[in-house]
């Protein structure tokens, strides 16, 4: 470890006041009581270290520091055996030697002061036992990209929140909502007792028990009509013989989100809540309305009851509005993408059945593909359509033809809802996209086998995908020869990680920001230059995995899991895709885009803490490219 000119105690109390102002400026200390601080000015030493003098390296050993740069910029240099030398910086208000300092173990990063440089030194021991007493420490050091994260998550609600006020979160707790008791009954009540029971609670349904623990079913008023009045049925008869069974539940410690993407999935209005397995509430759809204007199922059950066009693009306006409400509220970009992509189903599955009637096009013949980021139920509000169609082997060359006439009535009424043409023709209404089964497995062994760049540039599209309309057993043997053959084939994986690699992320050597000069905007592509990446890295080494999942935070997970990483280095990959989505989302909620493009960001109109978090997320991505390069293309 370098030898420090200068090394200074803090003592005086003025001393310690005016540096407590300074570092409560920064993560985690702001969110740190005055108490905490102070044990950890008091704790540590001052020192200086010289322009391009080494502060901690490798072969120092285990550090006995924890490092918080007072003053000046820190400079670390990576050297990963098979790799070039990669370099980050570090500025005013960081900490590093944070996982060696916790492992006990020597850093793998040579640290250089860039300038004079001014840094305060913690020892671990009085890290351990701050960490012990302070919460925001003790989190900020389990995982520091999380805890930028959540402040970064809170200024954005901050910019949308007068959207939301007066709404509760679909983040909710279940069990910290205001459950209803549900009414209750045994299978042997008779009808005319179950529904003067309804009738006299002034409920919408009563569940079905036994043994005040299994829940048997359960009848609502809705099903009233259809099984007990126009089926002309005896009053005497027991709810058992009508009651729905299979009842779908959730715990008091499921979400709203959850309820509400249940009921809409699932078309029901009612949910029994379970805590420890006893029934303790329920939720239905009008208490799920009740937490926001615009809910999932009144969207949903909007979309589902229109069989005009004119009225579906107006549900499509809603479901954006819907999702700046969300942002406003704090969703998460996991969360907001999944619910913005079940929408899209739920109109595109619309479309396809109003479609599907006019052409007399049997839903069982075909199945509609979903592909790209709609295949992996993770798209923003600015989206292309990227979709194709697979149908009967035994389909004739006239059926054949209706098909592509029924794709191209569906694709341009997706685009008049707002959901533009695929610019490069990735879609159902496209002759070569439009295929029987056995000619779209003819075409997936071409692009495994041959590897050449059109296949590559195939398989980033086309194995993303998934059935969302019709017949979804067209596509199991589709994904079933992904699923093996592109594990078997390391050539084609080699391929697509070499092709993956030529995407650079936007850091120069030093690690700081690269950005594009576009009209005296200094500006990055989220999309293009970060979780497009991770998109690819995932989808390459699911591939070569045999991972089944194609939603990219659950791939970055499984990923992970196959390739033994820690869980801490796993969850960094999924929170700085959570980023960089969550900045694109609020790019295409606002009001200004550069040169029209929903995905790219002015790097100077960043706040403090999200110009922190993209360096970091960044370098998360560029990270991961390493170990692809080291795995495959070396």
């Amino acid at each position: 470890m370098a030898e420090q000119a200068s090394n200074t105690s803090f003592a005086s109390d003025s001393l310690v006041q005016n540096l407590r102002q300074q570092v409560m400026k920064h993560l985690p200390f702001s969110k740190m009581s005055a108490k905490e601080v102070d044990f950890f000015l008091t704790s540590s030493r001052e020192a200086y270290f010289a322009p391009q003098e080494v502060i901690l390296s490798p072969a120092d050993g285990a550090p006995p520091f924890l490092y918080f740069i007072r003053q000046g910029r820190v400079s670390g240099l990576r050297d990963i055996p098979g790799l070039e030398e990669t370099a980050f910086s570090l500025d005013a208000g960081d900490l590093f030697s944070i996982g060696s300092a916790f492992a006990n173990r020597p850093v793998s990063t040579t640290y250089s002061a860039v300038g004079d440089c001014f840094c305060l030194l913690f020892p671990v021991a009085a890290m351990r036992q701050l960490a012990a007493r302070s919460t925001p420490f003790s989190e900020f050091l389990n995982n520091r990209i999380w805890g930028l994260l959540q402040e970064s998550r809170t200024a954005l609600r901050n910019v949308f929140v007068s959207q939301a006020l007066a709404e509760q979160s679909l983040e909710s707790r279940l069990g910290d909502l205001a459950l209803k008791k549900p009414l209750t009954t045994g299978p042997h009540t008779t009808l005319r007792d179950a529904l003067t029971l309804i009738h006299e609670k002034k409920v919408g349904s009563i569940l079905v028990i036994e043994n005040e623990r299994s829940i048997l079913g359960i009848l609502t008023r809705y099903d009233v009509l259809s099984r007990v009045t126009l089926a002309n049925l005896d009053l005497n008869t027991p709810i058992s013989a009508v009651m729905s069974t299979e009842v779908k539940t959730l715990t008091v410690d499921d979400s709203a989100e959850m309820a509400s993407l249940l009921m809409s999935r699932s078309h029901i209005r009612h949910l029994p809540i379970l805590e420890r397995g006893v029934l303790v509430g329920i939720i239905s759809e009008r208490d799920l309305f009740s937490l926001q204007r615009l809910s999932l199922n009144s969207i949903s059950t909007a979309i589902r009851n229109s069989d005009d066009l004119a009225l579906l693009k107006k549900c499509a306006d809603d479901i954006r509005k819907f999702a700046r409400n969300l942002i406003g509220q704090g969703v998460q970009a996991r969360q907001l993408t999944s619910l913005i992509s079940h929408l899209n189903d739920v109109l595109t599955e619309q479309l396809i059945a109003i479609s599907a009637r006019k052409h007399q096009v049997n839903m069982a013949h075909f199945a509609w593909i979903a592909l790209g980021s709609e295949g992996r139920s993770e798209q923003t509000i600015a989206t292309d359509q990227d979709n194709a169609l697979v149908f009967l082997d035994t389909d004739s060359a006239a059926q054949a033809a209706i098909y592509l006439s029924f794709a191209k009535e569906v694709n341009e009424a997706l685009d008049a809802c707002g959901y533009p043409l695929c610019k490069g023709n990735i879609m159902a209404s496209n002759p070569e996209l439009c295929l029987r089964q056995g000619e779209w497995l003819a075409r997936f062994v071409r692009w495994i086998e041959q590897g050449n760049p059109q296949g590559l540039l195939n398989a980033s599209i086309f194995f993303d995908l998934r059935a969302l309309a019709g017949n979804a057993d067209l596509l199991i043997p589709l994904k079933d020869y992904v699923r093996k053959q592109a594990a078997a084939t390391p050539r084609f994986i080699k391929q697509l990680a070499d092709n993956s690699l030529q995407r650079r992320v936007p850091l120069n050597w030093f690690g700081a920001l690269e950005a594009t000069d576009i009209n005296g905007q200094k500006t990055i592509d989220l999309k293009l230059q970060g979780a497009a990446i991770m998109v690819d890295i995932a989808r390459i080494y699911s591939l070569a995995n045999g991972i089944e999942v194609i939603n990219t935070r659950e791939r970055l997970a499984a990923v992970g899991r196959a390739l033994h990483a820690p869980e801490s280095e796993s969850a960094a990959w999924i929170t700085a895709f959570e980023f960089l989505q969550t900045q694109r989302l609020a790019i295409q909620m606002g009001e200004t885009r550069i040169h029209g493009n929903p995905n790219v960001v002015d790097i100077e109109k960043l706040n403090a803490v999200d110009r922190t978090i993209l360096k970091e997320s960044l370098l998360q991505v560029r990270s991961l490219q390493q170990r692809l390069e080291l795995d495959y293309a070396r």
